[in-house]
């Protein structure tokens, strides 16, 4: 078999026909294009992005308003479609309604930045790939280490390399259970398949920066930091008088520092100039504590309320109002900031 024959292979032995490609960052952003074209040689790939940046917007969706969509082109050649929404709202639209059937492939980027540590949970690039792991199909979600000049399709190549991989190495896996041949039925009838995945497996690919002057950059298979950080907010005080703050962020102050020898995480291995691959799972139960949970079954539960008199509630309802801004001490102290910083 040639290896141009191989890389037209799925987890199931058929070949990729059609492979969904979306991002947080926009349907123009140069890291959807770069990966666009590098996913060619795997199949037919359909753009379908949000029109405009949608990132730190995790797995929210728009259910509220109506979802709009445009027709994108390039040099007067269809290229994409771009949705008025999040990121899960691109894979759901086009995984039921935009393409001619379900894909074989999800893959969310290239991210401008790294998607790992506790941030994978506000990335709306990892919840695009989580979404279509929903549908039982392969995700990546691919994220590159943020630099002013990111040589996108360098990371894109290095990126559609390590699905390959995966992609084959899922394949010879006799332990792998295969998925349900996809036919062009409708969701409905493919999720209600007996024989149907329950989930699609999931990857989040971090290229650092170095790895890309590397001619031989490693990867390592890693699980995601969970230490979190120490949230900090910039605050200034506006023109017109009124607050307001920047987020930022940093390592928190108060975890102890790792040893040598705990496990290698995605963040560490990342500042140590890898690639890191990390499989996902968006199941959130904490099967530990739910298995030490089970003797509470037999408890009897004491929900009767405190005081049912309603009239006492609503006599000790808080009075709500609201002003704009704080107080201002705080103003004063946010603009000698700001004249400081500025000096």
């Amino acid at each position: 078999m040639t290896t141009e024959n191989l890389l037209k292979k799925t987890v199931n032995g058929s070949r990729i026909r059609n492979i969904l490609l979306t991002n947080d960052d926009g349907i123009y952003a140069p890291g959807l294009a770069a990966m666009e074209r590098a996913l060619r040689r795997l199949g037919d790939v359909y753009v379908v992005a949000p029109s405009r940046e949608q990132s730190g917007v995790s797995h929210s969706i728009t259910f509220l308003t109506p979802l709009t969509v445009k027709n994108v082109f390039v040099d007067d050649k269809h290229w994409g479609w771009a949705v008025d929404g999040s990121p899960a709202d691109c894979v759901k639209l086009g995984t039921t309604e935009i393409l001619p059937e379900l894909p074989d492939l999800i893959v969310s980027g290239i991210n401008g930045g790294l998607n790992a540590g506790i941030n994978v949970l506000y990335s709306g690039t990892v919840a695009a790939a989580i979404e279509g792991a929903f549908y039982g199909i392969t995700s990546f979600a691919v994220s590159l280490e943020y630099n002013e000049n990111e040589p996108f399709y360098k990371a894109a190549d290095i990126a559609v390399n390590v699905i390959e991989e995966v992609l084959q190495k899922i394949e010879h896996d006799p332990k792998n259970e295969h998925e349900t041949k996809k036919h062009n039925t409708g969701i409905g009838q493919l999720l209600s398949s007996e024989n149907h995945k329950i989930s699609g497996d999931l990857y989040n690919l971090n290229i650092p920066f170095s790895a890309l002057s590397n001619p031989c950059p490693e990867v390592r298979i890693v699980g995601m930091d969970v230490t979190p950080e120490w949230e900090l907010f910039e605050g200034r005080v506006d023109p017109m008088g009124r607050p307001y703050y920047w987020l930022s962020g940093r390592p928190d102050p108060r975890q102890p520092v790792k040893k040598q020898s705990e496990q290698l995480t995605d963040i560490a291995a990342l500042a140590q100039g890898f690639i890191t691959l990390s499989p996902l799972n968006f199941n959130l139960t904490d099967k530990i504590k739910l298995k030490k949970m089970e003797s509470w079954k037999t408890t009897t539960w004491n929900l009767s309320s405190q005081n049912n008199s309603e009239e006492s509630t609503l006599s000790n309802a808080p009075s709500i109002r609201t002003t704009v801004g704080v107080d201002e001490t705080k103003n004063s102290k946010l603009r000698e900031r700001n004249k400081n910083t500025h000096q």
